[in-house]
């Protein structure tokens, strides 16, 4: 089977982490996919990110590189009218336009989502912004960091005595490209029936409220304010969260009645299933001095790599501990680019007879803008003008 979006054409003006994450999912499912770049420059993510300084200063930094694959790059500086014109040029030619830029600055360079439908009324412009449209914080700019202290996710982060705490990984960015992808594919299904562009606005806050949609739900119930737990489980269950082992840690997601039995004859403790207090998850709820005592004192008697393989047995959710090079190299069944060196960013889920679009290296600054001009009915004299005046730029190798 042909991969799911052969055929579509995707512009890709965005930066950093998030947008460019969005169109390289597209491209993955068979988009093709032209990254629009400022000359000189490009992609601020170019040159920062990551802890490989070499690869920065030559304009291929890690962070580039993990959503920088499988796409061409045209330089174009959108300044110029000239500039503009090529762009737009491109907007006929595509299918979707994925940019995060502030509405002001769309509004100065005349390339609004009113302005970019009107070039094209089958276009679906994705804009990922901070805030979203439509309110007093539409055009204040906004990084994975900013989001994750303005939605309350840090709050929640960490312990009373650390205070909060940001992820260890900017999921907000990542969490925002698929969203961003899933709304371009919803918006793509709907345009078949339509015939019609449409306008996605995707928001980087209401993602990260997306993510923490039961506790939100849980304080506007409640009114209670989420605390600052540590490893403790959301679900409050004296047999949930993260503890301390002989060596490493283990992670239990005890919280239902099959699987508390289930803890206690891996973990020898029939006299828990004896005693009708902790029969009941309101009872352990109740009772749960009984518990963690005697489960944290067992616990730190074997090494998280036997308890393990002990709980997984005997069918209890259970992890341990991992960092990242040995979570990546766990034996799943999606990862197997991984174990081959694959780098980048992975599509988190498969189709049956569908394998994601190969993926090439990331290009380098304005590297397919001859051949994407040529595309476009640019005579060579044309381009050679472009190229002369600044307007563009060819391949920086």
């Amino acid at each position: 089977m042909s991969a799911p979006l052969s055929g579509i054409r995707v512009i890709d003006w965005t930066h950093v982490l998030a947008g460019p994450a969005c169109a390289y999912y597209l491209g993955m499912l068979g988009a093709d996919v032209i990254k629009v770049e400022r000359p000189v420059t490009g992609d601020a993510i170019r040159h920062r990110g990551g802890t490989d300084k070499a690869r920065a200063a030559k304009g291929m930094s890690t962070a580039y590189m993990t959503q920088g694959g499988g796409k061409r790059s045209i330089a174009i500086d959108l300044e110029a009218e000239t500039g503009r014109d090529v762009f737009r040029r491109l907007l006929k030619s595509a299918d979707v336009l994925v940019e995060n830029h502030r509405p002001s600055t769309l509004e100065r360079l005349g390339l609004t989502e009113e302005e970019t439908r009107a070039i094209n009324s089958r276009l679906i412009h994705c804009a990922m912004t901070g805030y979203g449209r439509g309110g007093e914080m539409a055009d204040t700019p906004a990084y994975d960091v900013n989001i994750q202290a303005v939605s309350g996710l840090m709050s929640m982060t960490g312990t009373a005595e650390s205070g909060p705490i940001r992820t260890g990984a900017p999921i907000i960015d990542y969490a925002t490209g698929l969203s961003a992808a899933f709304a371009v594919t919803s918006a793509l299904f709907a345009r078949t029936q339509t015939n019609t562009g449409s306008f996605v606005d995707v928001s980087m806050l209401e993602t990260a409220f997306s993510l923490m949609s039961s506790t939100i739900t849980d304080y506007q119930l409640t009114g209670s304010v989420p605390q600052r737990r540590g490893n403790a489980a959301n679900s409050r269950s004296v047999t949930s969260g993260t503890f301390p082992c002989r060596n490493g840690h283990i992670s239990l997601g005890v919280n239902e009645d099959g699987q508390f039995r289930r803890l206690a004859k891996a973990l020898g403790q029939i006299e828990w299933l004896e005693d009708d207090r902790l029969s009941t998850r309101r009872g352990r709820d109740a009772h749960a001095d009984l518990i963690a005592g005697p489960l944290g004192t067992i616990l730190a008697e074997r090494d998280a790599d036997e308890w393990e393989q002990i709980l997984w047995r005997e069918g209890v959710p259970a992890a341990k501990l991992r960092d990242l090079p040995d979570a990546i190299a766990l034996p799943t069944g999606q990862s197997e680019d991984r174990t081959e060196g694959q780098i980048g960013a992975q599509l988190p889920f498969r189709f049956m007879n569908v394998e994601p679009k190969h993926r090439s290296d990331p290009p380098a600054l304005g590297q397919d803008t001859i051949e994407i001009l040529e595309e476009l009915g640019y005579a060579s004299q044309a381009i050679a003008t472009l190229l002369q005046a600044g307007v563009v730029q060819g391949d920086a190798a």
